[in-house]
């Protein structure tokens, strides 16, 4: 303890009597006491500390006095405290001797310098003695340990590639370009309509890129409020604003750090959270709300709109630098109605996921109710597809689906009443072949060539500027066809 020369004489008395008192208390309530110097060598310890020592590999405590103290006792951290000077009041040793429950207190000269440390057993077996706490305490670290795994699975990539499903020309290529993407640190732009996979689409690039072990997280612009956006994308220092979190909370740019931040909804962005994500973007670090400090962050950002980006940058209401930003691999996803083929790879796909989550058996489609659902224009895409075929299987009450059934579901979604394409009806007999022009077909091409023009300037009047328009062609190329023309005077022409 040191002096304190600003308090009167009697209370100074007073203190040191209490300070004496204090460590005579723990010197007979406690279960051992341990004195290190400055230079963290043991110089005292008291009669209850030495039944330890032969657990700690000691006979005599002369053996064990005047050693340095982390060589004698076990991941101590006396030495931590004479480095600080800060106490360590209550903490959890385990060595040689057993598990215990110390405190470390620094101990300061007049002047106020650290000049050694005690150390003092308040309970051994605290197994027994702190069983309550202790309890909690694992109960409570269990706790959080699940709620991190939790939340990384969440923030994990949910699909792959093999989640997109189809064969068809245009899957085939949409998935090509987004693992070419998959490999590349740029700015990836999903477009296409609702429904037709985006999000699926941006979970497997990430899935597929070397940030895979990183988060994947996700921000949908139209379900944010807009006065929550900012806090949302950039996080809250703590106490920015009455009712804020005390502890402050991190941003989606701080939680996607190291992995991909998926934009979705993007054309639903507001005006003024354009320029602060373009601000960020470019200088690759945030400012958390109420806060005065640069957050540095790695995200590689993918985003996905349903809507017309260059036509809402011509009205102003996309920025036309945070576009081209973001537009650096753009890739188109078709709508289902350019992959009708895929139509009955996704019918099963999306029936084995319904049937999974339901509980329920799998529908089974015969091929005229599968090609029914086939001719349907799907303006939904496939969230439209999996809408129907979760209504047929609650309506159904077997797992074969006819065609009157689903002809009922398309009628009552409001869906036009297509009859499935089928195939013509094959020939009793083999038709006779049309016959076939000997002429070359340079011959045959002239004559086509001077058919149409002669139709065209009938119908202009005789117009020849009129009939090169209306053939898509120039005058000049109209003019040199009418002069390799014999018989001019069949083609009527004014200028």
């Amino acid at each position: 303890m040191t002096r304190d020369d600003r308090l009167p004489r009697d209370a100074q008395s007073i203190l040191e009597l209490a300070a004496r008192s204090m460590f005579d208390l723990f010197a007979n309530a406690s279960e051992g006491m341990l004195l290190v110097d400055r230079h963290a060598r043991v110089v005292w310890i008291n009669d209850q500390y030495r039944r330890f020592l032969p657990a700690l590999g000691f006979e005599r405590e002369e053996d064990f006095v005047g050693q340095p103290v982390s060589q004698v006792v076990q991941h101590t951290q006396m030495h931590r405290v004479l480095e600080t000077g800060k106490p360590i009041l209550i903490d959890l040793l385990t060595n040689r001797a057993g598990t215990f429950v110390v405190t470390r207190i620094p101990l300061r000269d007049d002047a106020g310098e650290v000049i050694g440390v005690l150390g003092i057993v308040l309970f051994d077996h605290p197994e027994t003695t702190l069983q309550p706490l202790i309890t909690k305490f694992a109960r409570l670290e269990q706790d959080l340990h699940d709620a991190r795994r939790e939340l990384a699975h969440q923030r994990r990539s949910k699909y792959t590639f093999a989640s997109f499903v189809g064969t068809s020309t245009a899957a085939v290529e949409v998935k090509r370009q987004a693992r070419r993407a998959a490999q590349s640190g740029s700015p990836v732009l999903l477009l296409g309509e609702t429904g037709t996979g985006k999000e699926l689409l941006a979970h497997a690039i990430h899935a597929a890129s070397p940030r895979a072990g990183r988060p994947f997280v996700s921000v949908n612009m139209a379900a944010v409020p807009e006065t929550l956006l900012e806090a949302e994308f950039f996080g809250v220092a703590p106490g920015a604003y009455t009712g804020a979190d005390k502890k402050g909370r991190d941003g989606k740019f701080k939680l996607a750090d190291g992995g991909t931040l998926f934009l979705d909804e993007l054309g639903d962005m507001p005006m003024a959270m354009q320029v602060k994500l373009l601000r960020a973007l470019q200088e690759g670090e945030i400012e958390p709300l109420g806060s005065n400090q640069l957050v540095p962050f790695d995200v590689r950002v993918v985003a996905a709109t349903s809507r017309d980006l260059p036509q809402m940058v011509r009205e102003g209401r996309f920025r036309e630098d945070l576009y081209y930003r973001l537009n650096v691999l753009p890739i188109r996803v078709p709508p289902l109605r350019e992959r009708q083929s895929d139509v009955p790879l996704l019918i099963e796909a999306l029936c084995e996921d319904i049937a999974a989550r339901g509980g329920g058996p799998q529908l089974e489609f015969g091929a005229e109710a599968q090609a029914l659902l086939a001719a349907q224009p799907w303006r939904g895409n496939i969230r439209e597809l999996r809408n129907v075929l979760e209504q047929l299987a609650l309506r159904s009450d077997s797992p074969l689906i006819d065609p009157a059934q689903v002809d009922e579901v398309l009628r009552e979604a409001g869906l036009p009443a297509l009859a499935p394409v089928r195939e013509a009806p094959r020939a009793t007999a083999p038709a006779p072949a049309p016959d076939i022009d000997p002429r070359p077909l340079a011959e045959q091409v002239a004559e086509l060539e001077r058919r149409a023009i002669a139709q065209a300037l009938a119908r202009t009047g005789g117009n020849r500027s009129a009939a090169a328009k209306l053939l898509g062609i120039s005058r000049a190329s109209l003019y040199d066809r009418l002069a390799s023309f014999e018989g001019l005077s069949e083609f009527p022409t004014t200028a």
